[in-house]
């Protein structure tokens, strides 16, 4: 068969250049409606604040294109009557131990199996007492760039001096980029839907971003700040001050 004409390939130029740009166009469009790479969600913690934030978390990601529409939340394996509380809580969506009478919207699934849990995650929420915080990550398949975030409240000591929880969970997870998440909160009132605030501490923009986006909805407002350590010294703080208060108050 003869080559194109000269003429011949003038013509079609236009239209390649068309079918490029039109291509273009439905990679963007595909990503606005959420065909890009959603954020996978695991909440590692189960007790009375980590079952008030999987409700917020459960209900958000319903809601909103970034996330993927399921939440693992991992919760150490316990009996109740015979029952074990993991089954309790896929049956009923509610942890009947630690935040009786609050339901949590179907998407939120409880594992017991660490890695099950977080496999191919990319957002990790830590909230649990921080003696408690898995410390051998090496078997678990986390996604491609987790990150992770603190709502743990506290500080730890080595032999070093003090040390932020989210410097600890920092070093545990080899150098993940770690957030917080603190406010003076009460996990029954979240939990309620009782008008709350709390603020993110970030270091990298993009987080910060994306954890207001997780967690902010009309009853549990969300602001963020870069500064991560002032925003975790202030949450472990007003503990303290808290409970001055009440002394001198009686």
């Amino acid at each position: 068969a003869s080559s194109a004409s000269p003429t011949f390939q003038r013509m079609l130029a236009p239209v390649s250049i068309l079918c490029l740009l039109g291509g273009a166009a439905a990679t963007n469009l595909l990503a606005l409606r959420g065909g890009a790479r959603k954020e996978k969600v695991t909440v590692v913690g189960s007790g009375n604040w980590g079952s008030a934030i999987a409700k917020i978390v459960g209900r958000n990601v319903l809601e909103r294109d970034e996330f993927d529409d399921e939440v693992r939340m991992w919760v150490y394996q316990e009996q109740i009557n015979g029952k074990n509380l993991t089954d309790i809580i896929n049956a009923k969506n509610e942890n009947v131990k630690y935040l009786p009478g609050v339901k949590f919207t179907k998407n939120v699934i409880a594992d017991p199996d660490l890695a099950s849990a977080c496999k191919d995650s990319t957002l990790l929420i830590f909230v649990m007492p921080h003696q408690f915080i898995p410390k051998n990550w090496d078997s678990i398949e986390l996604g491609k760039g987790c990150r992770a975030v603190s709502l743990i409240k506290g500080i730890e000591f080595d032999e070093n001096g003090p040390q932020l929880i989210s410097q600890y969970i920092k070093k545990v997870m080899k150098g993940m980029d770690v957030s917080v998440l603190m406010g003076a909160n009460v996990a029954n009132e979240v939990a309620q839907d009782q008008f709350c605030e709390s603020t993110v501490g970030y270091d990298v923009e993009s987080s910060g971003q994306i954890w207001q986006k997780l967690f902010d909805c009309p009853t549990f407002r969300i602001g963020k700040i870069k500064d991560v350590a002032g925003t975790e010294l202030c949450g472990a703080l007003k503990n303290v001050v808290a409970l001055g208060a009440g002394f001198c108050d009686g």
